[in-house]
């Protein structure tokens, strides 16, 4: 542990001062494994940082890969259009470029109780309380999600494709945001930025709610700015069907809430349980025969179905309707909305989770 503790401290030593105040932090948590996934946290984040390169630069080397050159004068483009139109930080925050050389840049475990849709949290030193635990290496989330699975307990552990620091870094555009499609890749940069520009310690949901309304805003605001009839089509076509998946993802969830709250024995909710799962996976499969456009969300559906998967679904999406109806009584001003929202976040959490 000593020559742990004096790494960190040598790292701490040729870092920016913020760096140095979250390393004595974490110096000071008692538990072994506490200081273990730490220095885990924080070597996966400097190699990550380790590897950006300017925007700039890329563009001007000529031997860039033309497509790569392409993506990244629409990320420059992007970038500029969050702070201009959508009132997002203006900073160093994705005007660089990492590639990791793996196909996510961390890998979140959530975990509910066997009957529950509530996630577990897991508190930190600098981001407070959060609904997942992060892992820069599949096999450490895996390896941290089998004792949950022993407990009982239901966990979903999936790869995530962006990644921020809240403004206290220079985030890079990474490769694990290129492979889904331009508007895919916009999305993440304003959902990323929007976490930048307000963030409530200890409440996820309010959070990712937030960050996922602003995403949305922005991209029918760069549709609006820079679309094409097809774009748009296309669009409105994928946000059908996020509705449509949305909808059986809630109408399964308050399913399981009055089940879950009901008198019945243990044994009888576990069948009722996977009753409703079966009959959700059966329901998508039917709707997906119906509609082929629908089928993106068949892996989805078919693997890993639980409480875990539902409530992480929840934490980004419970809140969106209230976030964009707030929008509108703003008139579509950014700033006035911004203003709103930052009123709602210093309100004490229960009155927060009444909002949605």
């Amino acid at each position: 542990m000593i020559a742990l503790m004096n790494g960190l401290l040598n790292q701490c030593m040729r870092s920016k001062y913020r760096v140095c105040v979250v390393l004595c932090m974490i110096l000071l948590l008692p538990a072994c494994s506490s200081i273990s996934y730490y220095a885990h946290v924080i070597d996966g984040h400097f190699s990550m940082m380790r590897k950006r390169e300017s925007l700039v630069d890329l563009l001007a080397d000529e031997s860039t890969d033309a497509q790569l050159k392409s993506t990244l004068v629409f990320v420059q483009k992007v970038r500029d259009f969050a702070s201009a139109e959508l009132g997002l930080p203006e900073n160093n925050s994705y005007r660089s470029y990492a590639d990791l050389g793996r196909p996510y840049v961390t890998w979140n475990v959530v975990a509910t109780p066997p009957f529950s849709l509530q996630p577990e949290r897991w508190c930190f030193p600098v981001a407070g309380c959060v609904s997942y635990r992060g892992f820069f290496e599949p096999q450490r989330a895996d390896k941290f999600a089998g004792p949950l699975r022993d407990a009982g307990k239901d966990v979903y552990v999936y790869g995530v494709g962006a990644y921020s620091t809240l403004g206290w870094f220079d985030d890079p555009v990474l490769n694990t945001m290129l492979t889904r499609g331009r508007l895919q890749l916009a999305a993440l940069i304003f959902h990323e930025l929007a976490h930048q520009k307000l963030y409530v310690k200890n409440d996820s949901g309010f959070n990712e709610s937030f960050a996922t309304a602003v995403q949305q805003l922005g991209i029918e605001r760069w549709l609006s700015r820079h679309g094409n009839a097809q774009e748009l089509t296309l669009y409105r076509r994928r946000q059908y069907h996020r509705q449509l998946f949305l909808g059986l993802v809630q109408s399964a969830s308050d399913e399981l809430e009055l089940l879950y709250e009901s008198d019945l024995p243990d044994d009888r909710k576990k069948h009722r349980k996977e009753k409703v799962f079966l009959s959700l996976q059966q329901t998508y499969r039917e709707l997906a025969r119906q509609d082929p456009g629908f089928k993106g969300y068949a892996r989805w559906f078919s693997e890993d179905l639980n409480n875990a998967k539902l409530a992480g679904i929840a934490t980004y999406y419970h809140g969106v309707p209230f976030f964009r109806r707030l929008f509108v009584q703003q008139g579509g001003d950014f700033a006035g909305f911004y203003r709103e929202v930052d009123v709602l976040a210093k309100l004490p959490a229960a009155e927060r989770a009444a909002l949605f």
